[in-house]
């Protein structure tokens, strides 16, 4: 493995804001907001937002969110993620958005490993410094995985107006997707209660659950805060 050092990263402005999410407590507010639309309800990983870019199916660039309109180039460390392809079968540009996590864990391992003084508050806090890191082998060291859960574009391709088939999509190029469930606004409190269930003994890092319509032409987001999140 070839290994880099950086003096900084570059910075880079997105092709388009990316945006905050609305917050919702309330599983009744989230079956109106449904109404008739089914939905993708899936963990809100607590990372490090990462855009990565396809092309001829080599990873060609890594991007963190940052501000949510310029964010760091950081191409380098996201070849050291112990996850991410470097290849993929897609030909056509395809640019996807991934969290890149620490799991508990590892977490703990990492910190055990460390003086007191300069272990980490939480995995996301370890999960940024590893990201952001100058030096890519020590991001290698760490164990980064992402989570991959909106397909921005893949040049060409006809997903039938569906997220559920982009998302298949992206686990057939090899990509870990973020575990998803279908809702109506009949099942959701029950399917609710079921990731509240296991957020418990999950080992990655998660701080809520993100509902999407599965209509892409309608494609809107709300963010549901979990009311038990394992520490």
């Amino acid at each position: 493995v070839g290994y880099e050092v950086l003096s900084e990263l570059p910075k880079e402005q997105h092709p388009s804001p990316m945006l905050s999410l609305d917050k919702t407590k309330d599983t009744e507010q989230l079956a109106a907001w449904l109404g008739e639309h089914p939905g993708l309800l899936s963990w809100k990983m607590d990372g490090l937002t990462i855009v990565l870019t396809y092309q001829e199916g080599t990873l060609q660039k890594a991007v963190t969110r940052g501000n949510g309109q310029v964010g760091e180039v950081i191409t380098g460390n996201a070849r050291m993620f112990d996850n991410v392809p470097l290849q993929i079968p897609f030909q056509g540009e395809l640019v996807l958005r991934g969290e890149a996590v620490i799991t508990y864990s590892r977490f703990r391992e990492i910190n055990e490993s460390l003086p007191a003084e300069e272990q980490y508050k939480n995995p996301r806090n370890l999960c940024s410094g590893s990201v952001r890191q100058l030096n890519n082998e020590i991001t290698a060291k760490r164990n980064v995985e992402l989570y991959a859960f909106t397909l921005v574009e893949a040049e060409g391709v006809d997903f039938e107006n569906s997220q559920k088939n982009k998302m298949e999509f992206m686990r057939k190029q090899g990509f870990q997707v973020v575990e998803y469930k279908l809702v109506t606004r009949e099942n959701i409190a029950e399917t609710v209660e079921w990731f509240s269930d296991k957020v418990k003994t999950n080992d990655f890092p998660s701080d809520g659950l993100v509902l999407l319509y599965d209509d892409i032409e309608s494609v809107s987001y709300t963010h549901l805060t979990l009311p038990t999140i394992r520490l």
